[in-house]
């Protein structure tokens, strides 16, 4: 891999920035790797085959109208850093089988794809979201996104990739009872490990969310919920039935939170949840029934990845009930989910990403979780999705 040579005119260039697909925290991308849209390839050849990946995980998963699955994750390389690329996958038999890649996006040279998640909006059209980085982390990185307005189909036509913002973006948007969309997007507080870039971002390190009122043509920044001891931010929104706005981030001791009563404008003092958990992601969806849906990690001993458990609250997140297992073992992470309009719920979730390399899927319905047994004729656990094979040979 040849070596990027370090750009002397960067610094020089840095106030000459401009607004790129309606975002104004962007650089531009004359001079910048991580600012170029990288190929959508749909023929993914050899090179990416499930035995030459040797890590993968950081799943998602969207459902289109007539019940077609999708799923999302990135590998590629032996851990995170810039060999990663991203995969998409899709079932046409709600989950039974699955198709080999359909998509990879591997922006070229050491820029990064990862952190990718998929969410199907109101109008019936399926983004594909992922972060940009130069290298592991640039101090910056990006969210970009593709869309097809066909996801019914197995071979969809899909947009050009597109630049929405500066950051991260780690789950799914949520679409407030007003009609706007909002993304939550993050950028990192741990410094760059870049030395040939001086990449930075016009806004500050932080939690943020964006908010669109335009079906996703243009995204505008909200006040910034402040949480401390926040790592990878990974944050969610739910909007409560009183209208008021809750984050939930990923922090060091578990899970912050923080409120807003003017539709986010202005946050409360941070602050650690009730909720325990791990420093992991985790994932809260409003259910169909109006209950909310907590899928996070429950060890009954240590910090571990274990215990991947489904919970139920019937007031706002007040309370929560049942426990449903989904997978005890050490090493699954990162949950996702969909549910479809009988109110069967699809979590994906990874598995061992550099052991086993897999990417499971779990069938429920809420008298599931609160039974904290598999009850339903529906419920199945550790639906495989995908699984790498890739072996690293030591050297003698």
């Amino acid at each position: 891999m040849k070596k990027i040579q370090p750009l002397k005119t960067f610094l020089f260039i840095i106030p000459f920035l401009f607004l790129l697909s309606g975002s104004s925290d962007v650089f531009s991308k004359d001079k910048d790797p991580a600012l170029v849209a990288p190929p959508v390839n749909l023929n993914p050849g050899k090179k990416y085959a499930s035995e030459n990946r040797f890590f993968q995980g950081i799943p998602g998963i969207e459902r289109a109208s007539n019940g077609r699955l999708w799923a999302i994750w990135y590998g590629g390389g032996i851990t995170e850093g810039g060999e990663n690329y991203v995969m998409v996958v899709t079932s046409g038999d709600s989950g039974k089988t699955w198709s080999d890649l359909k998509i990879v996006i591997d922006p070229p040279g050491p820029v990064r794809a990862y952190d990718s998640v998929l969410w199907i909006d109101p109008t019936g059209k399926l983004w594909a979201f992922w972060a940009q980085s130069y290298h592991w982390w640039d101090g910056r990185s990006g969210v970009w996104a593709i869309t097809t307005t066909n996801p019914q189909d197995e071979n969809p036509v899909w947009s050009s990739p597109r630049r929405i913002c500066d950051g991260i973006m780690m789950n799914k948007p949520t679409v407030l009872s007003t009609g706007e969309w909002i993304i939550p997007a993050a950028i990192w507080r741990g410094k760059s490990n870049i030395k040939d870039f001086n990449y930075s971002s016009r806004i500050k390190p932080g939690t943020y969310l964006k908010i669109s009122k335009d079906q996703g043509q243009t995204w505008s920044q909200l006040g910034t919920p402040e949480i401390p001891e926040v790592t990878f931010d990974e944050h969610m929104l739910v909007e409560r039935k009183d209208g008021t706005l809750w984050t939930l981030v990923r922090t060091s001791y578990g899970i912050g939170e923080s409120f807003s009563q003017d539709r986010g404008k202005t946050w409360s003092p941070g602050k650690p949840s009730s909720i325990p958990h791990i420093n992991a992601r985790f994932f809260i969806r409003r259910l169909i029934s109006g209950n909310l849906l907590l899928v996070r990690h429950n060890p009954p001993k240590g910090k571990v990845r274990n215990y991947l458990t489904a919970y139920i609250s019937e007031d706002d997140g007040q309370n929560w009930k049942g426990g449903l297992v989904l997978d005890a073992r050490n090493g699954v992470s990162y949950p996702d989910g969909i549910e479809d309009e009988t109110g069967l719920i699809n979590i994906i979730y990874d598995y061992s990403r550099r052991g086993e390399k897999k990417i499971l899927l779990a069938k429920f319905r809420e008298k599931d979780v609160i039974a904290e047994k598999g009850v339903s004729k529906d419920f199945q656990l550790r639906i495989l999705i995908n699984q790498a094979t890739g072996k690293i040979t030591k050297k003698k």
